[in-house]
């Protein structure tokens, strides 16, 4: 296994930069040790892994594959060492995390925070994508949970928790809605609207609302950007129309108000906490999971409160 082991390190770093000297710079070896890992194993193959050029080596059809499975070998060996600590009941490891725009701010950064002060052992990756985004990289491993609208259409999934979330209008704090809890959705005509679009969640519902009320809005801006739609709303271009979930930070802070569109075709869009139904999370994932399992109730308590 150690042989293996350095002979890949040193092949992978090769066929990344396509020289062997660059590779020696790289791993801090010597380019003759690299070379002679590469000769002996191209021998007991019986085939070259790379093309020597005058520019560099290039790998081969058996140089890629080799390379393809390098990377599964480090995937595997880097669960198993996950595995291994799990074994030993050791709060370490590493989680990957994808949720929507909407949650960049406010509730899930704090939660971010309070598992890092509770867990310094473990680090977190987060990325932030659309809500389509966010379900392939749950079902197709490139993190462990994701937070996301809608998921029940999705087989491939396992809600762990889940929340309502509704759609209304947002203004500065001064605009008449501002003082109303909900409204209907007629209550736009006439005023300058600032709407979501694809693949923003609100954009759908926007549109089977005007479908079902032959309602046609003034849209003077439409974006796929929930902090452009916000700040447009702040500098007093328009009436915005997003979920609860998109601006309760601005809300909380007192900066705009929020109205809940109270139409009773509009039905409030679940939010889910995701895992994929085909894998079990490592130790490390289970108690970030965890926690953002007790705290997703709080993302639903600011939904009913708004």
């Amino acid at each position: 296994m150690p042989a293996f082991s350095r002979f890949l390190r040193y092949f992978m770093a090769v066929g990344r930069l396509g020289s062997i000297r660059k590779a020696a710079d790289e791993l801090n070896v010597s380019a003759s040790a690299i070379d002679r890992q590469i000769l002996n194993v191209e021998a007991e193959l019986g085939l070259p892994l790379f093309e020597r050029l005058p520019t560099g080596l290039r790998l081969t059809a058996a140089g890629e594959m080799m390379m393809a499975s390098g990377v599964q070998w480090q995937r595997g060996m880097t669960s198993l060492r996950g595995r291994m600590e799990d074994l030993r009941g050791l709060k370490r490891g590493h989680v990957d995390i994808a949720v929507i725009d909407a949650l960049a701010t406010g509730h899930i950064p704090a939660a971010l925070y309070a598992i890092q002060e509770r867990y310094p052992g473990i680090t977190l990756g987060v990325k932030v994508l659309g809500n389509d985004a966010v379900r392939r990289a749950v079902t197709d491993g490139e993190v462990d949970f994701g937070i996301l609208f809608e998921p029940q259409s999705y087989r491939d999934l396992s809600v762990r928790a889940f929340t309502e979330v509704v759609l209304g209008f947002v203004t500065p704090p001064g605009h008449p809605l501002a003082h109303l809890q909900e409204a209907r959705f007629s209550r736009c005509v006439g005023e300058p609207m600032i709407v979501p679009a694809r693949p923003l969640a609100g954009y759908q519902q926007i549109a089977v609302l005007e479908g079902a009320t032959d309602i046609s809005l003034d849209r003077r801006v439409s974006s796929d950007n929930i902090r452009m739609i916000t700040s447009l709303i702040l500098q007093g271009a328009g009436v915005g129309v997003l979920t609860s979930l998109d601006v309760q930070t601005e809300v909380q802070r007192g900066i705009l108000a929020f109205t809940r569109i109270s139409d009773s075709l509009l039905r409030p869009m679940t939010l889910a906490l995701c895992t994929a139904s085909a894998r079990a999370p490592s130790h490390a994932a289970a108690l970030v999971l965890g926690e953002f399992e007790n705290g997703f109730a709080a993302l639903g308590h600011f939904a009913s409160k708004t």
